[in-house]
């Protein structure tokens, strides 16, 4: 059984992060350019902050391609930080003569609520956040959408695409039209908060002015989209296979994602099964959906664990985030008494990156759907098991 594996090194602050992604055929066309363009709209978006204008973030191609196609060997990337520079003295991996004393210098011990800081030092036993919260940054998540970049080549190339845009975003609903655009990615990247919905918009902008001017911050509400996908992937049998349960977990991984939903969602378990789920009708034609389709899409594409063929829906929901500029109050981890958070550079809003980076996950996880399902060393039989399969179940109900 195939499996595409991923894996990350690096901190905020240090000199580079590090993506491994491996378990891909030999013969995806794949170049830096096409990790790059997903690195870009992972920087954009409206409230963020000054380290989006430091990093203008690319990749190396450190292993497994050659001659622009994958070799199915593990691809390594490097992404190098531009910022490590004014930070080399404070992330020095080496012993320094500070470290007998009184420590580096931006020690942070004014532990910040909602992030990973107090929990974390405790957990490790450290005495400066600075351990744990430069692997706990979001920046981390540069590496995750290096390595979905390659996974989404690769679903591509079996005409599966996957697209995002926010549906909510600081207390404002952005409203979304009846039919997606084709080329969803293409329509929310227009937007400077990736909403479908101009009105909406503005008045999210004005909301993040706001919050920026009151030293506060806003979370959001993000829609994944993903098309072309086979019925068939992921199964029932045990728990951890189950495709819906995969989804949720990388999901729930990005930082500051506190929610996730499919199809109707939390909304489904406030209806009568009448309302809730999809009438099946013939549909010849259609060999990924089984030459059947749903009269409607409120399972999101997914029954049982399993893909039904229709367009994969998902939402994630990520709170404010935990760096304010007004502080909160918390303690001093080096003396226990009551003291105001620190306050770092920061984003006032990241909901819009937050939407790249669940694409990028999600790929993630399909990707290794498709590689357990179908498998094979080379795209050509990665396609050819796939063309088998598809021949197969249309042959159920006619073709």
């Amino acid at each position: 059984m195939s499996h595409i594996r991923f894996s990350t090194a690096g901190e905020s602050h240090g000199p580079a992060l590090v993506a491994i992604i491996e378990g891909l055929p030999a013969g995806v066309p794949l170049l830096a350019a096409d990790v790059d363009g997903e690195l870009a709209r992972r920087q954009k978006g409206y409230g963020r902050g000054r380290r989006m204008q430091i990093e203008q973030d690319a990749i190396e191609l450190l292993s497994g391609v050659r001659a622009g196609e994958t070799l199915g060997s593990p691809i390594a990337m490097l992404i190098r930080n531009r910022d490590w520079k004014n930070w080399s003295e404070i992330m020095d991996p080496g012993l320094r003569d500070e470290d007998a004393g009184a420590g580096r210098k931006r020690q942070l011990t004014r532990v910040r609520p909602g992030h990973a800081d107090l929990s974390g030092m405790l957990k490790y036993d450290r005495r400066d956040a600075r351990d744990i919260l430069e692997r706990a940054s979001a920046r981390e998540t540069t590496a995750r959408v290096a390595a979905g970049a390659v996974a989404r080549v690769l679903l591509a190339q079996l005409g599966i695409t996957i697209g995002s845009h926010v549906v909510h975003l600081g207390g404002i609903d952005a409203a979304s039209p009846t039919t997606l655009p084709d080329d969803l990615n293409a329509a929310a990247d227009a937007s400077p908060l990736r909403t479908l919905d101009a009105a909406a918009d503005q008045l999210m902008i004005a909301r993040i002015d706001e919050l920026k001017a009151s030293g506060d911050t806003a979370g959001g509400i993000a829609e994944v989209v993903v098309r072309g996908l086979p019925v068939g992937l992921g199964s029932h049998v045990s728990w951890d296979r189950k495709l819906d349960g995969r989804l949720a977990r990388a999901i729930l991984s990005i930082p500051a994602v506190k929610g996730m939903e499919i199809g109707a969602g939390f909304d489904a378990a406030r209806k009568s099964g009448s309302e809730v789920h999809d009438e099946i009708e013939p549909a010849p034609g259609t060999p990924r959906t089984g030459n059947v389709r749903r009269r409607t899409n409120r399972a999101g594409g997914l029954e049982g664990g399993i893909t039904t063929g229709e367009p994969l829906v998902l939402r994630a929901a990520m709170k404010p985030i935990s760096t304010l500029m007004t502080p909160l109050a918390t303690i001093d981890a080096a003396t226990g008494a009551a003291a105001l958070a620190a306050a770092e550079r920061s984003d006032v809003t990241a909901v819009p990156a937050m939407a790249v980076i669940a694409e990028s996950m999600t790929a993630l996880v399909l990707a290794d759907a498709v590689m357990e399902k179908f498998g094979g060393d080379s795209l050509g039989e990665l396609r050819r098991n796939l063309d088998g399969y598809l021949s197969d179940v249309a042959a159920r109900f006619g073709r």
